[in-house]
């Protein structure tokens, strides 16, 4: 199952997760960026600034419910 994890940028310059919500759309074109933001700031919204949300997608195993989460990467100037 497809997931978005809904993060807040803090007044520190961390972050905190605030909450995931889990993908139930049936249609793939109405899955934007823009529409997985709206959704995270209608429920999210309310308690932080709008702004200061982002997310990332994240699968959930639905057996174990583990949350795989992307694998971050750098790359340098020199790589480029």
């Amino acid at each position: 199952m497809v997931a978005y994890e809904f993060y807040w940028l803090d007044e520190t310059g961390g972050y905190q997760i605030i909450g995931i919500l889990p993908e139930r759309r049936k249609s793939p074109e109405r899955i934007t960026q823009k529409s997985i933001l709206n959704w995270g700031e209608n429920i999210f919204g309310k308690e932080v600034d709008a702004k200061d949300i982002f997310f990332i997608q994240v699968a959930i195993d639905e057996k174990s419910v583990r949350i795989f989460r992307p694998i971050p990467f750098t790359i340098t100037l020199k790589e480029i």
